[in-house]
């Protein structure tokens, strides 16, 4: 049987409203950063809606690699390129979606300190209980029973080939597929939505018969998230 996660999939309208909540919580507490740090790729968005809600006109990004699509091979978190920018003697926010194990925000939050950074904060939309790091600000806890693939807007349509090729070994095409990833995932995914993952040359059949793909396949193998 396929390994695949139960998820659940944020709409913009969830991604600006818990912008809006941490923006609300850092005036709170007092001075803005006066530069954010976005971890790529996952951060980039919600830094750039954070720089709006509190007038930072500084943003440096920091690639962290982790795991689902975009696994490390060790499957540790890694920082695989440093700040585009410096922070030294800056109040500085370091912002990621989601604080999962809390590994890469963690390692993030060090090096930023290391660099020489006045203060240094952190802010994921969603945060699971238990994580590595609890962040400084966080719009919504999430008990680690109830741990779901988060689907960002961002990640959509990279999480959905990754996912629909994996949910293709318990049944080729479309609509099997389709039928999957409802059942195991909780996932609507819209027929359109697969018939254009196709046309980008996915193709959705068992492990077996995409090892060798056709001449109009990019054959190119994803690795789809996994629970925790």
């Amino acid at each position: 049987m396929a390994d695949l996660p139960r998820c659940r999939r944020a709409t913009w309208a969830d991604v600006e409203g818990w912008a809006d909540r941490i923006a609300d919580r850092v005036r709170a507490a007092g001075p803005p950063p006066e530069t954010i740090v976005a971890l790529t790729r996952g951060g980039w968005v919600p830094g750039r809606l954070l720089c709006d809600r509190l007038g930072v006109r500084r943003l440096v990004s920091l690639r962290a690699q982790h795991w689902g699509v975009t696994a490390t091979r060790t499957g540790a978190a890694e920082l695989t390129e440093g700040l585009s920018g410096p922070v030294t003697d800056l109040r500085v926010l370091v912002v990621d979606d989601i604080t999962d194990t809390g590994e890469s925000l963690a390692l993030a939050v060090d090096h930023v300190r290391a660099a020489g950074a006045s203060s240094v904060e952190s802010a994921t939309l969603l945060h699971i209980a238990g994580a590595r790091l609890v962040p400084t600000y966080f719009a919504e806890e999430i008990a680690r029973a109830e741990w779901a693939w988060i689907v960002f807007p961002w990640n959509y349509w990279e999480d959905l080939i990754a996912l629909a090729g994996r949910a293709a070994s318990e049944g080729a095409g479309i609509d099997a597929v389709r039928r999957t990833l409802r059942d195991r995932c909780g996932l609507t995914v819209p027929r359109a939505d697969l018939a254009r993952v196709v046309a980008w040359g996915v193709r959705l059949v068992p492990p077996a018969e995409a090892a060798t793909p056709s001449s109009g396949s990019r054959g190119r193998r994803r690795r789809a998230p996994r629970a925790p």
